[in-house]
């Protein structure tokens, strides 16, 4: 359901980041606060990185097959982020591109549940994706980067789509997004540390960052168990409510 899409209508509904003097320090402080997000994750898949490291030692030929799945998948939405970083962030970083990509959004799980009969899954575990699959998720990745579109939703549908069942998918994008926003998290505390920590102190990122890290651990949990009982419907239909609530809001000039 895209937490960067929640985070900005939010941040419109505070009047938080809202001028040109806090805007690059909201959007910093945004990406800074999914460390609480990274610790959740390898907490409840810390087996799994541990078959990494072993991967990278040369201790586990299962592990490296993961890890080169990772990395295929990783490369693409990090060369295209950083060539589009600009454009993203001045162009697509508001509300009513959100309400677009939350609405799409809502429509293609819709049609994708009701076609997905025609998808047959050859893969079972993550450890026997190949590095063509992942790249294919990686690229599926990249669409992501539109605020908005939820880099958990296109990441499993790419999975799906490439022959995953639904519990290989889920569990191939929860690791890659551990990836991917370890590097963002890196990336934006180097190039915006400095503003964060000026506009909000220590400790505000902090506090979220703790919030972040227990809320992530609660919704991945209950994410993981609903969707190896039932399918995406319900996240279409929330988008596309969401989405909808949002336009009124913002037409009505309410936020």
């Amino acid at each position: 359901v895209s937490s960067t899409g929640h985070l900005l209508v939010t941040e419109r509904i505070l009047d938080i980041g809202q001028d040109d003097a806090s805007k690059d320090a909201t959007n910093g402080y945004t990406v800074a606060i999914q460390a609480g997000a990274i610790l959740a994750v390898l907490v409840l898949y810390r087996r799994r990185l541990e078959l990494l490291v072993a991967g990278i030692a040369g201790r586990s030929p299962t592990g490296r097959t993961l890890l080169i799945a990772l990395a295929a998948a990783f490369v693409p939405a990090a060369v295209i982020g950083k060539a589009l970083e600009d454009p993203i962030k001045s162009r697509l970083l508001g509300p009513w591109p959100v309400v677009a990509a939350w609405l799409v959004g809502g429509v293609v799980i819709l049609v994708f549940s009701a076609n997905r009969g025609r998808f047959t899954a050859t893969v079972e575990s993550v450890e026997a994706i190949t590095a063509r699959q992942g790249a294919v998720i990686g690229f599926a990745q990249a669409l992501a980067l539109w605020p908005g579109v939820s880099r958990s939703l296109v990441t499993i549908l790419g999975g799906l789509a490439v022959g995953l069942t639904m519990a290989a998918a889920v569990e191939f994008s929860f690791l890659l997004g551990l990836l991917t926003l370890s590097a963002a998290t890196a990336y934006e505390l180097l190039t915006s540390g400095g503003d964060i920590v000026d506009t909000f102190g220590v400790a505000t990122p902090l506090l979220g960052a703790v919030v972040a890290a227990i809320a992530a651990f609660a919704s991945v949990r209950w994410m993981v168990n609903w969707l190896n009982r039932r399918d995406l419907r319900v996240f279409g239909w929330y988008r596309i409510g969401v989405a909808t609530v949002t336009a009124a809001l913002l037409a009505s000039g309410v936020i």
